[in-house]
């Protein structure tokens, strides 16, 4: 009860910035009142069973990602979950959790309408309303996403608790540290957790996580790019972006900014105007993190008095032959942006304040790749790029611009440097297999019927 007066009285601090983000036309905050109370559509458990000698009810796995990219690897982890299952003779069903409106939005495209919902608030009663509508028997969680009042309510159930592609930075291990007897007392709740890299799991083992195994990072499974896909070569064609029979550009050389945060939008159109006089053939797209911020930059954008397009009017508009930057200011399509890319910059990692974005999918296209230095939430991702001396690092505007330089001035430079990081990706493959199977061994057999699944080895 103490900790519920506790997300009371922060609630209540917060109500003036959840109205202000509505009003002032940000992204608002997702479904406020329906997580307070754990009010979300009851979706009945489909009772055909799990083989031809029992009537228990289809297992039925509760997965949450807070957003985009725990939502989509997610995606990836249930759909070899189904496959390992089905090749076991075993059905499975799922219900989906987000906690921000772009990853309800993805999950809904991927899951389908009735079975996702906003994740509750961590309140006891919200949380115990979501199990007993839901009434999962196992729930997993993706990457990072540890509340008291959901482990302990789900634990109390029976239900099987695993975190999936599992994440601690030193900055996340140094907060819980403060509060390590209450996270000590969460993990122990928590079946199993897999974890990305042995650095993740010496911090979730530190903390107190009894079962602990590393398999690798799902985020390699999830970028099988190539630069011929229908939906790349559509998005070149709607761009008037030309290129040769493998893909890559031909009379363009595209530059992308993509994952951007402010103010990484400026530093990449500088960059292009100190770039566009020499070479003519360099193009900009920039791909913002969150759309609605697409009107300050087209604002940036006139003032520099050069020619651009909205991605949103291509349909109607046609590609502009004379706009040498485009803006994209619609949402879901950045891993095929990516595909158009020569040269990358991936955002939301200069600043030290958001822990970067995913370098994996330019990086899978061969593009010539380079990030900020605030990489926390990619940890692993990134030493495996660094190891391959397949990516570099820039820590602010002058840097970019050098990087950008020299890729243009040296097109074999950057084209070993591409390659080698879609080499790296492709041998780091497989966490996804892996992941699925060990959470098949997890289902509760006294609920499911079922805990005769293929596990590895623990590695």
């Amino acid at each position: 009860m103490l900790l519920n007066l506790v997300y009371l009285v922060l609630g209540v601090l917060l109500l003036p910035w959840v109205a202000w983000r509505r009003v002032a036309g940000r992204r608002p905050v997702l479904a406020p009142w329906t997580r307070f109370t754990g009010a979300v559509s009851r979706l009945p458990r489909d009772h055909s069973g799990v083989g031809p000698s029992t009537h228990k009810p289809t297992p039925r796995i509760w997965l949450h990602g807070v957003s985009v990219g725990e939502v989509q690897l997610l995606w990836l982890l249930w759909q070899e979950i189904a496959k390992q299952a089905q090749a076991d003779g075993l059905s499975m069903e799922c219900v989906v959790s987000s906690s921000t409106t772009t990853g309800l939005a993805l999950a809904t495209r991927r899951f389908g309408e009735s079975r996702v919902f906003a994740c509750p608030l961590d309140f006891t009663w919200a949380v115990n309303r979501v199990l007993d509508r839901m009434d999962p028997d196992m729930l997993v969680l993706g990457e990072l996403e540890l509340w008291p009042n959901l482990l302990f309510a789900a634990s109390h159930r029976g239900v099987a608790i695993v975190v999936a592609n599992a994440r601690m930075s030193e900055r996340s291990a140094r907060g819980y540290g403060r509060i390590r007897p209450l996270v000590q007392g969460m993990l122990k709740k928590v079946s199993l957790v897999l974890a990305r890299s042995q650095d993740d799991a010496d911090r979730f083992t530190q903390l107190g996580a009894t079962n602990v195994i590393v398999t690798g990072s799902m985020k390699f499974d999830g970028v099988h790019a190539t630069r011929q896909s229908a939906e790349v070569a559509r998005l070149r064609t709607l761009a008037g972006i030309e290129t040769k029979a493998d893909g890559t550009p031909e009379s363009h050389t595209i530059f992308l900014a993509g994952s951007t945060q402010a103010p990484e939008e400026q530093l990449a159109i500088k960059t292009f105007l100190a770039l566009t006089h020499d070479y003519p053939t360099l193009r900009l797209v920039l791909v913002p993190r969150h759309v609605e911020r697409c009107g300050d930059i087209g604002g940036w954008l006139d003032r520099t008095g050069l020619r651009w397009q909205r991605r949103s009017r291509l349909e109607q508009e046609g590609a502009d032959p004379q706009a040498r930057v485009l803006l994209v200011d619609t949402t879901g399509e950045l891993a095929w942006w990516w595909g158009t890319a020569s040269i990358a910059f991936v955002g939301g990692s200069l600043d030290g304040r958001r822990g970067g974005q995913n370098m994996l999918e330019p990086a899978a296209y061969g593009a010539a790749i380079c990030f900020g230095p605030f990489t926390r939430n990619f940890q692993a991702e990134v030493a495996v790029l660094q190891a391959a001396n397949a990516a570099e690092i820039v820590t602010n505007g002058d840097d970019l611009l050098a990087f950008v330089a020299r890729c243009l001035a040296e097109p074999q430079w950057a084209h070993g440097l591409g390659q080698r990081a879609a080499k790296a990706v492709a041998a780091h493959r497989g966490a996804t297999a892996d992941s699925a199977a060990r959470i098949l061994g997890q289902l509760p057999s006294g609920r499911t019927g079922y805990s005769s699944c293929r596990i590895p080895p623990t590695s």
